[in-house]
Formats: C-alpha cells, structure tokens, sequence
C-alpha cells in the first residue's frame, strides 16, 4: 500500500481531471476563509449575493450552477448564523427569496480580504495568467455543459 501522496491521475476522465483539481483549490480557499469561519461555498454565496442582491433560490441555484437541493443545504449553516435571510416573495407567496441580512455583509466584507489571500495563493502557484484564462476555460465548460 502506497503512502506517500501521488502524483494527479493521469486517467483519461475529464470528472476527476475537474474533481482533482477543485479539491486542491478549495482547501486553499477553505483554510484563508477560515479565519472568518466561512468555507469556500458558504463565501460564494455570501459574495454572490452581495454582488446581485435579494435573489430566489432558483435564480441563486442557476447562477452557481447549483441543483434547489444542494443550495438548501448550503444555505441551513448561513441561516443559523444569521448571515443570510430565506423569505417569501412579496409577489408570489410560493417563492422564496435569499438576501443578506447586516451579519452576513459584516462577514462579507471581513472575509474579502482571506478571499483576496486565497486568491494571491493559487495565482502564486498557478500563475496568473494561466489561472485567467482557466477561468474563461472553467466558464465555458459551465457554458457548454448547461
């Protein structure tokens, strides 16, 4: 049995090639946001939400090309903290729309800054050019794939 950490698969699969790859990133990302108790999803949300305002969670769920389920469960840890708001629509009382509330753009903006961090990081080790084009590459998969 091996024990020593291996090289990346060299496997044909483009899932694991992906896989792989955004373990390693986020536990970048994971251990910067730390400091403000945020993990990588959680900051995603945060900022996209600081980014696009008051959304519903169908349009929250699409634009981070997340399935309803997954949102749901990302959202429970940053309800009990009280950085985000889950209420009904004004318009449609089926609907539910997901804002910040003051703690979570406190926690937003306290967190940048580890994000800015995490990002230097990768940028270091990946390059940043490199990592602005992977960014386009990751876009269009995202793209393509929908």
């Amino acid at each position: 049995m091996r024990t020593t950490p291996m090289e990346p698969d060299e496997s044909p699969c483009h899932c694991l090639a992906l896989r792989q790859a955004a373990r390693q990133a986020t536990q970048v990302y994971d251990r910067h946001l730390a400091a403000e108790g945020l993990r990588s999803t959680q900051y995603s949300i945060l900022s996209k939400l600081g980014r696009l305002g008051p959304q519903s969670v169908n349009a929250l769920a699409a634009s981070m090309a997340m399935d309803r389920t997954t949102l749901g469960r990302a959202l429970k840890p940053l309800q009990r903290a009280r950085l985000v708001a889950v209420t009904t629509d004004d318009d449609d009382g089926r609907a539910r729309v997901i804002r910040l509330t003051p703690a979570g753009e406190t926690r937003l903006k306290a967190a940048f800054r580890h994000w800015k961090n995490a990002q230097k990081e990768f940028e270091t080790a990946y390059g940043a050019s490199d990592a602005a084009k992977l960014r386009g590459s990751l876009r269009q998969v995202v793209t393509a794939l929908r």
